[in-house]
C-alpha cells in the first residue's frame, strides 16, 4: 500500500495550482474585454481549450509510456510559465501565448479542464493509483472539494488585487505548489503504445465526454461575462459571487460516494446534470439580478457533483497501463467540442443574442444523458448496473 503522504504531497501541488487557476479565471476575461470584445475572448478560449486538450492527451501518453512523475513536472510547469507570460505585457500576441500554455479556456474546474487543466489527467491517473478502488471517489472528491474551494478564495482574493497583481500572485503560487513534487515517488505502470484492451469503453467515455465538452463550452467560459454585459456587475462584486458560487460547487463535490452508493454513477449523472440543465435555460430569461445570481451559484455544484463517481467509473474499467490514455482522450475529445461551442458563442454574444447558446446548452445535455443510459445501463449503486 502506499504511504499517505504520498497522496498529501498530490493535494498540496494541487492546492497551489488551483488557488493560481482562481486568480487567472477572473481577472483573465476583464483583461481581453478591457482590451477587446466578446468575439476575441471567444477565440482565445477556444483556441487555449484545444491546447489544453492537446496538451492533455499528449500528457496522458507520456505517463503510460515515458513515467507518471515526470509528466507531472512538466505539465506542472505550465501554469506559473504562463501567468510569467501576462506580466512580460499585456499585448494580444503575449495574452494569446499565454493562454494556450496555461489552458486558460474557462471550461470549468481543472477537474474539467479549465485554467491549467493540462495537467488534470496525470494527476487523475496519480490518484487512482495511489488510492484502492472501494476509496477512490473518496479521494477524488476530496481533492476536488479543495480544489474548488482554492480555487474560489483565489478569484476571491482578485477583489483586491489590480490585474497585474493578480498574474504576479498566481505566478509566485503555482511554482511554490510545485515544490511538493521533490519529495513525491509515485508506483509506475508502463504500457505499449499498440495496447489498449479498453478502447471500447474508453470509446464510449470520450463520446459522452464530447458532447458534454461542447454543451460546457456553449455557456461555461461566458457566464462571468455574461453578467458584465447584461447587468453591468463590476470586478469586486463579481469576486464574490465567484466565492459563493465555488464554494457551493466544491461542496456539493462531497455528495458523490453517497450519491454512487445509492444511486450510481448514470443515475447520479441524470439527476445532477438534468436538473442543472433546467436551471441553465431559465438565465437568459431571468432580468431579476438575485434570481439570476442563484441560477449562476448553484449550477456549478450540479454540473460537478458526480464527476468523482464518473471518474472512479472510468478508472476502473480500464487497466493501470492504460489510465493516463483513456483519461487523456476523455479530456481530449471534451475539450475539442468545447473549443467550437466557445467560438459559436463568442460570436453570438457579440451579436447581442444571449439566448439561443443556453437553449442549445439545455437540448445537448438531455440527449448525453440519454447516452449516458444507453452506454452504461441504470446501476443501484456501486458496481450494480441493470444489463439493457
Amino acid at each position: 500500500m502506499v504511504p499517505r503522504h504520498q497522496i498529501v504531497l498530490l493535494l498540496l501541488f494541487r492546492v497551489g495550482r488551483s488557488l493560481a487557476a482562481g486568480m487567472i479565471i477572473l481577472a483573465f476575461p476583464y483583461l481581453v474585454l478591457r482590451q477587446a470584445g466578446a468575439l476575441e475572448l471567444g477565440v482565445i478560449y477556444a483556441a487555449a481549450a484545444l491546447a489544453t486538450a492537446a496538451a492533455g492527451l499528449a500528457v496522458g501518453f507520456l505517463a503510460d509510456l515515458w513515467g507518471r512523475r515526470r509528466s507531472l513536472w512538466l505539465a506542472g510547469l505550465t501554469l506559473p510559465l504562463s501567468s510569467a507570460l501576462i506580466l512580460v505585457s499585456h499585448s494580444t500576441p503575449m495574452i494569446f501565448a499565454a493562454a494556450l500554455l496555461g489552458g486558460y479556456s474557462a471550461t470549468g474546474s481543472l477537474m474539467g479542464g479549465g485554467v491549467g487543466g493540462a495537467a488534470q489527467p496525470i494527476q487523475s491517473t496519480l490518484i487512482a493509483s495511489l488510492t484502492r478502488e472501494n476509496r477512490r471517489t473518496h479521494w477524488f472528491s476530496w481533492f476536488s472539494f479543495f480544489s474548488g474551494v482554492l480555487s474560489a478564495v483565489g478569484a476571491l482574493m482578485d477583489r483586491w488585487l489590480s490585474l497585474q497583481h493578480a498574474f504576479l500572485a498566481a505566478t509566485v503560487v503555482s511554482a511554490v505548489g510545485m515544490l511538493p513534487l521533490i519529495w513525491m515517488h509515485v508506483p509506475e505502470s508502463r504500457g505499449r503504445i499498440a495496447a489498449m484492451p479498453s478502447l471500447k469503453t474508453i470509446g464510449q467515455f470520450s463520446l459522452t465526454g464530447l458532447i458534454n465538452g461542447f454543451s460546457q463550452g456553449l455557456i461555461t467560459p461566458f457566464l462571468i461575462p455574461f453578467f458584465v454585459l447584461i447587468f453591468a456587475l463590476p470586478k469586486r462584486s463579481m469576486a464574490v459571487w465567484g466565492l459563493v458560487a465555488g464554494l457551493v460547487a466544491a461542496v456539493a463535490l462531497l455528495a458523490a460516494p453517497w450519491l454512487e452508493r445509492r444511486f450510481g454513477f448514470v443515475r447520479s449523472i441524470v439527476f445532477t446534470r438534468g436538473l442543472g440543465a433546467a436551471l441553465v435555460l431559465l438565465l437568459p430569461f431571468v432580468h431579476i439580478l438575485w434570481v439570476a445570481l442563484a441560477i449562476y451559484v448553484l449550477t456549478p455544484g450540479l454540473r460537478v457533483a458526480a464527476l468523482p463517481a464518473q471518474q472512479t467509473a472510468l478508472t476502473a474499467r480500464v487497466g493501470a497501463e492504460e489510465t493516463g490514455r483513456a483519461l487523456g482522450l476523455n479530456q481530449v475529445t471534451r475539450l475539442a467540442a468545447s473549443a467550437g461551442a466557445v467560438g459559436l458563442t463568442g460570436y453570438l454574444f457579440e451579436d447581442a443574442d444571449f439566448h439561443l447558446p443556453f437553449e442549445l446548452y439545455f437540448v445537448i445535455t438531455v440527449f448525453n444523458l440519454a447516452l449516458y443510459r444507453r452506454f452504461f445501463g441504470w446501476e443501484r449503486g456501486r458496481g450494480e448496473a441493470v444489463a439493457l
